[in-house]
């Protein structure tokens, strides 16, 4: 029998690295990271990168594979995964993708068709100036006239996703929530077993509070200064990542460092809140409640249990 594909993600802060590690040596794993960020050198703090020594000997795939201004996206993602997990399947191994970009989930499971090919490169260009002359907001609002479903999904700073989902009504003449409908009703060519870590919100938010600390006390702003220097700027969608574009705004002089520490921990809360809204949409999955366990060993024994009892 083909191993089956494990998903554990869940939103941020909520504990899915240590679990993460924990259900690879339980099961012979490997990890796929379906993270948006981790992806990018230099980028570690700041994306709760963990570190080799935390990986405890486990196989990791897609950390640290570009720089941050190299283009990535839910195509490269489903490609570069679905090698990973082919590799991982090959040494025998049970291929585990472990993150918390849900989108990309999504579209690894089911197979999601993005057609890249139907660009309107002036529409684009277009929209690209409307974005920086008057701002993500506004074009935002030209997709809640076209699109509203897609508006109420996408983030109003999500410049890309905005852009994508304009350009598709553009050139089809049918909102892309449409097309994404017809994506989200088909099956998965694998056997999944879709975990999503959950915990009480508030205890939530304060951890999430925490691990912004944490990050500053071990660096964040030093790390941003550092890619800055380097060249990188707040127009890359690397340093669109919340942490970092809150701190290059620091640098920049528009707020000073407390200001951009509470920003910083405002929009994570934000970002865990549309992650939980998202995994609630989706189909198949498995709630794990970490309030009603005794530890991380007691919630690996049960989605252990879930998966080879299905197996059986």
């Amino acid at each position: 029998m083909q191993r089956p594909l494990i998903i554990l993600t869940g939103p941020t802060a909520v504990g899915k690295t240590a679990l993460s590690i924990g259900l690879a040596k339980r099961l012979s794993g490997e990890i796929v990271s379906a993270d948006s960020m981790q992806v990018y050198k230099g980028m570690d703090i700041g994306t709760a990168k963990i570190r080799p020594e935390e990986m405890d000997g486990v196989p990791h795939h897609l950390i640290d594979i570009l720089m941050p201004d190299d283009p990535f996206n839910v195509v490269l993602f489903q490609q570069k995964a679905r090698e990973a997990i082919e590799g991982i399947r090959s040494r025998g191994h049970t291929p585990i993708v472990a993150g918390g970009t849900g989108f990309y989930i999504q579209a690894l499971l089911y197979d999601v068709d993005f057609d890249e090919e139907d660009t309107d490169k002036a529409y684009r260009r277009y929209l690209e100036t409307t974005a920086r002359k008057e701002g993500a907001e506004k074009l935002h609002q030209l997709l809640l006239e076209a699109d509203p479903v897609s508006a109420a999904a996408i983030h109003p700073n999500n410049v890309k996703r905005t852009i994508r989902a304009l350009e598709y009504h553009h050139i089809h003449g049918q909102p892309i929530s449409a097309h994404n409908q017809v994506q989200r009703g088909k099956s998965s060519p694998y056997r999944f077993f879709y975990f999503v870590l959950n915990m009480d919100r508030q205890a939530l938010y304060d951890r999430i509070d925490q691990r912004v600390d944490a990050m500053m006390a071990d660096g964040l702003l030093y790390e941003v200064c550092r890619l800055k220097a380097r060249g990188y700027h707040k127009d890359l969608v690397s340093m669109q990542g919340i942490g970092y574009k809150e701190l290059m705004d620091h640098l920049d002089g528009k707020t000073d460092l407390a200001e951009a520490v509470r920003l910083i921990k405002r929009n994570t809360r934000h970002f865990a809140k549309r992650q939980l809204t998202w995994f609630k949409r989706e189909r198949d999955v498995r709630w794990i409640e970490k309030d009603r366990f005794k530890d991380d060993g007691a919630i690996l024994d049960e989605m252990i249990r879930q998966i080879e009892e299905e197996l059986r």
